[in-house]
């Protein structure tokens, strides 16, 4: 028998059988390591033990139980699922989905300007992109989204968000966390806290990221919330999930050390009832059992029929475009993933355009099709009536230039634009409404606190309700903020 087999842990921490065993061994009443002798006659005592047999056969039965069991919602769920898509750098309203002529009629216009480090005068800037009315609803979209023009009727899109900080680093948290300041639970997190999860064997937030976004990996941790809770990423890639594939050499092999580590784990575990890190580690290292058996399948899309890679423009054999992680969220929900999250880009090369607006042609032609795709994909299967879909940014453009001789806009926290689809989100319409120049709201303003709480209403959460307590007091989402925004919902 070999001592150099391994188990792999979820997080990538290695156990030999020889370790485990060794543990093992102490805690059935011995106090010395044992010998390569004792350690032989011990394996061998284990696997000659009927009931331990019958362990084993009930643990690998075990794959499909329930990790964190889908839970009761506050009121009836419109939405049994969210795939939110999270464009980094601040798209510009302008420019995308709030049409403006006027700014362009009056393009180098003077006017009082706000910008990151206090207040100026700043010329107008018009859009460089024509813009035009689409599907029965007539929304206005610029060119630079062809595709999603054509799903115009399937789009909700908020005119009026705001939010509070300018930096980067701290809207995107606001997004993600609703919080600008101090990081909190992830919506994502919040949302599996609330909800559970359907399949034990996947996790229940994937967050889908070729590169790191502003603040890192603190928008989908689960901080003070239990760690299963935290969002698993997947590298786009040929090996999106680090150590998935098992090294044992036979299965009968690899369930007798999950086994043995698994007694460890709950020794150890019942011998400190107040520590919930533990028993959140083992729920993770049973989640990371059951993906090794399922997880290889929901990752492969070699199966899929060229129809459907078409409909994303995804080339066969891609397992890196933004339009594979398109193909794959929905892959991903329709096995039972409560919540997956799609990063455009990270914080380098992204929608953060100060020199030149002509960049977001180039950034919309990488989401465009895949965007459209996903919708059109989702509703002819059928997931899209219980699936709610948030495409978002941190915050919007000014309708000024960054700087008197340049054709780029600057951060602009107090209007902006995002979107949703889906189950529970009345279709082809504007919610709320900017001046002439896209500067002020003037009509229905949204706040990210809002967007948030309503996207909880929809998947059955009542926002002021689900609180966990830290720290001695009751933290939630939308903290003591938060309104439903009733106008959208059908």
């Amino acid at each position: 028998m070999s001592l150099c087999l391994w188990i792999d842990g979820f997080a990538g921490t290695r156990y030999s059988v020889y370790s485990v065993l060794s543990t093992w061994y102490r805690i059935r009443g011995n106090t010395m390591t044992p010998d390569r002798r004792s350690f032989l006659q011990c394996a061998a005592g284990c696997m000659a033990t009927g009931g331990f047999y019958q362990s084993l056969r009930a643990a690998a039965q075990a794959g499909d139980a329930q990790v964190f069991a889908p839970t009761r919602t506050h009121h009836p769920a419109k939405a049994q699922r969210l795939i939110f898509v999270f464009l980094t750098g601040g798209f510009s309203h302008v420019d995308t989905f709030d049409y403006k002529p006027c700014l362009l009629r009056d393009q180098g216009r003077i006017t009082p300007a706000v910008h990151l480090r206090g207040t100026d005068r700043l010329p107008l800037l018009g859009s460089p992109f024509r813009f035009a009315r689409h599907g029965k609803s007539g929304l206005w979209l610029s060119e630079i989204f062809p595709h999603l023009a054509r799903v115009a009727d399937d789009l909700c899109v908020i005119r009026s968000m705001h939010t509070d900080i300018i930096e980067h680093f701290q809207a995107v948290l606001a997004m993600h966390t609703g919080s600008s300041t101090v990081p909190m639970p992830s919506l994502g997190s919040w949302l599996c806290y609330g909800l559970g999860t359907s399949n034990a064997n996947l996790p229940a937030f994937v967050v889908l990221a070729e590169h790191l976004p502003y603040a890192g990996t603190q928008v989908w941790d689960s901080h003070f919330l239990p760690p299963i809770h935290q969002g698993v990423r997947v590298v786009p890639g040929p090996e999106p999930i680090a150590n998935l594939r098992s090294p044992a050499r036979s299965m009968s092999l690899h369930d007798l050390e999950l086994q043995m580590l698994h007694d460890v784990n709950a020794h150890h575990a019942q011998e400190r009832p107040g520590d919930p890190n533990l028993r959140s580690r083992m729920n993770t290292i049973e989640v990371a059992r059951g993906m090794m058996r399922s997880a290889p399948e929901a990752l492969d899309l070699s199966r899929e029929p060229d129809t459907t890679l078409g409909l994303y423009g995804l080339p066969r054999g891609d397992q890196r475009s933004f339009a594979y992680q398109c193909l794959l969220a929905r892959r991903l929900i329709e096995r039972g993933v409560r919540v997956v999250e799609l990063i455009d880009t990270g914080s380098h090369d992204n929608w953060d355009a100060h020199g030149d607006m002509q960049q977001h042609r180039g950034k919309a032609a990488r989401v465009d099709r895949p965007l459209a795709g996903l919708l059109t994909d989702l509703k002819r299967t059928g997931l899209l009536d219980d699936t709610l879909v948030a495409i978002c940014t941190e915050f919007g453009r000014t309708p000024w230039t960054d700087a008197p001789g340049t054709r780029g806009r600057n951060h602009y926290v107090r209007a902006f634009t995002c979107l949703l689809a889906g189950a529970g989100i009345k279709t082809g319409m504007a919610h709320g409404e900017t001046d002439e120049y896209g500067i002020d709201i003037v009509a229905n303003p949204c706040h990210v606190h809002d967007y948030h709480a309503t996207i909880l209403h929809v998947m059955g959460i009542d926002h002021t309700r689900l609180t966990y307590r830290f720290a001695g007091r009751d933290f939630r989402l939308a903290d003591v903020h938060g309104r439903v925004v009733q106008e959208i919902l059908t």
